[in-house]
C-alpha cells in the first residue's frame, strides 16, 4: 500500500515516523482498523497494542475480535468492559438533556466517543504507548472528537489517523482486504459500515451517502424491525423514574444499562427510533445517515413528558433551550469545554423532580406516551377540569385578560395602517 502523497502532517499532536515504538490503536475488528492494524506495524515500524471497549455493542464477539487483532500481529489485544461506565456516567445526562441532534439523532456515537477516549488514554499509560491511533476518515466528526479528547486529557499524546493518510476508499480498502486475507462483513454488494454501542447503531455508506437515493431499510437495519413487518398488536410498558434516571421496567428494578438494553430489544421489534437524518457535520459537510435507537427514543420520550409535566412553563421554554445547547456541544466534541459543566448542573438541578411513572405505547415505528403520574406533577384535576366547582375563580378571568392583553392592543392602534 501506497501513502497519499498530498497528505502533509501540520497539526502538532500527529505523530512522526521514527518518533515512537508503541502505538495503541482503537480496534473495532471492522475494515478499517483491522487494515490499519497490518499497515502501522509496517508504515510506522513500531508495535501495536489493539484496545477494543465494550459499551454495549451487540454484532461484535470481542474475543473473536482479540483473536483476530493477535492474529494480524497485534503485540498485545486488551477488552475493556465499560458498559455501566457508559451508562452510569454518559447516558444518564444523554437521558436528563434529552438527547437530540437536528431532528432525531441521540448522539449514540459522539457520546460513545468520550468514554473511548477517557479509557484509552488510561490504557495508553499503563502500556506505556506514546501514540493512540484511530479509524476515522478526513471527511467526519470522529476524528475531531478522537483527537481532541485525547490531547485534552493528555496533551502528551500524539495521534495517527492512518485513513486520513493512505488515501484509500472504502472499495480499496475492501480489494487491499481480500489481497492480505484479512477477514471483514463488507462486500461491494453491502457496503455499509456501521458504529454500533448499547446506544443506538450508525449506519452510512453505500446508497446512504446519497440523499436522492433511497435508502434500503430491510438491506441496512441491524436490529430494527421494518416498519412494515413490526407486530400489528401494541405493547405498553412502564418506566420508574427517580431524579431523570430510569431505575424500573415495568415494575422491576434493574440497573440503567440493562433497562436500555432491554428497551432497545422491545423497541426494535415494533420498529421504534429509525431515523433518516441529513446532518451537519462539523467539517463542513451535509450527509445522511440511517440511525437505530429504539431504546433511547423510548426513554427520552418517556423522560421529557415527565419533566414537561412537573416542570412550569418558563422552565419548560428554557430547557428545550439548554437542551439543544446541549446536543450541539456534545456533537461537535465539546464535553469538557467548561460550558457543557454549567449546562450539565442545570440539567441536573431541574432533574431532582422528574421522577415518577411513565406508561408508553409502542406500535409501528411510534413510541407514545399514554399516561403519568408523579409526586411532583403540576397537573392539578380541580383547577383543569371543564366540570363545574370552585377552585378555579372565573371571575378574575376577564381583568386578567384586559391587563395581559393591553400592550399588543397599544402597540397594535398605534402603528401606521398598510
Amino acid at each position: 500500500m501506497t501513502n497519499n502523497t498530498s497528505y502533509v502532517k501540520v497539526a502538532s499532536h500527529e505523530a512522526v515516523k521514527g518518533n515512537f515504538k508503541r502505538c495503541l490503536l482503537l480496534y473495532s475488528g471492522g475494515l478499517d482498523t483491522s487494515v490499519m492494524l497490518k499497515w502501522i506495524q509496517e508504515e510506522y515500524d513500531c508495535e501495536v497494542i489493539a484496545l477494543s471497549i465494550d459499551i454495549g455493542q451487540t454484532s461484535d464477539n470481542l474475543q473473536k475480535i482479540k483473536q483476530k487483532a493477535l492474529t494480524l500481529g497485534a503485540k498485545d489485544a486488551i477488552i475493556y468492559d465499560a458498559k455501566d461506565e457508559f451508562a452510569n456516567n454518559y447516558l444518564s445526562m444523554a437521558i436528563k438533556a434529552n438527547a437530540d441532534y437536528q431532528g432525531g439523532y441521540a448522539l449514540s456515537t459522539p457520546l460513545g466517543r468520550v468514554i473511548i477516549s477517557e479509557v484509552a488514554v488510561k490504557i495508553a499509560k499503563k502500556y506505556n504507548c506514546e501514540v493512540i491511533a484511530h479509524g476515522c476518515t478526513g471527511k467526519g466528526n470522529d476524528q475531531v472528537r478522537f483527537e481532541s479528547y485525547i490531547t485534552t486529557l493528555n496533551p502528551a499524546l500524539k495521534t495517527i489517523a492512518p485513513v486520513r493518510e493512505w488515501g484509500m476508499g472504502r472499495q480499496e480498502e475492501i480489494a487491499y482486504a481480500k489481497k492480505h486475507g484479512i477477514p471483514i462483513k463488507q462486500t461491494a454488494e453491502l457496503p455499509y459500515s456501521y458504529d454500533e454501542n448499547m446506544w443506538g447503531n450508525t449506519g452510512e455508506g453505500g446508497e446512504i451517502e446519497n440523499p436522492a437515493k433511497k435508502a434500503k431499510l430491510k438491506d441496512i437495519l441491524q436490529w430494527e424491525n421494518i416498519v412494515e413487518k413490526a407486530p400489528d398488536t401494541a405493547e405498553y410498558i412502564k418506566i420508574t423514574f427517580n431524579k431523570g434516571i430510569p431505575t424500573e421496567l415495568n415494575d422491576k428494578k434493574y440497573t440503567l444499562a440493562q433497562i436500555i438494553a432491554k428497551c432497545n430489544k422491545i423497541g426494535s421489534k415494533h420498529g421504534i427510533g429509525v431515523f433518516q437524518l441529513i446532518e451537519d457535520r462539523l467539517v463542513g459537510l451535509k450527509v445522511r445517515g440511517v440511525y437505530e435507537h429504539p431504546g433511547a427514543t423510548i426513554l427520552i420520550n418517556a423522560h421529557k413528558k415527565l419533566e414537561q409535566i412537573v416542570s412550569t412553563r418558563e422552565e419548560n421554554q428554557f430547557k428545550s433551550i439548554v437542551d439543544t445547547k446541549w446536543a450541539y456541544m456534545i456533537y461537535a466534541a465539546q464535553w469538557y469545554e467548561p460550558t457543557v459543566s454549567h449546562l450539565n448542573t442545570y440539567i441536573n438541578d431541574q432533574n431532582n423532580k422528574v421522577s415518577g411513572i411513565v406508561t408508553i405505547k409502542l406500535y409501528k415505528g411510534q413510541a407514545i406516551v399514554v399516561a403519568l403520574e408523579s409526586p411532583y406533577s403540576l397537573f392539578n384535576h380541580d383547577l383543569a377540569t371543564f366540570e363545574k366547582n370552585d377552585a378555579y375563580n372565573q371571575n378574575s378571568a376577564a381583568g386578567f385578560i384586559e391587563i395581559y392583553n393591553m400592550q399588543q392592543q397599544l402597540a397594535y392602534n398605534v402603528l401606521p395602517k398598510k
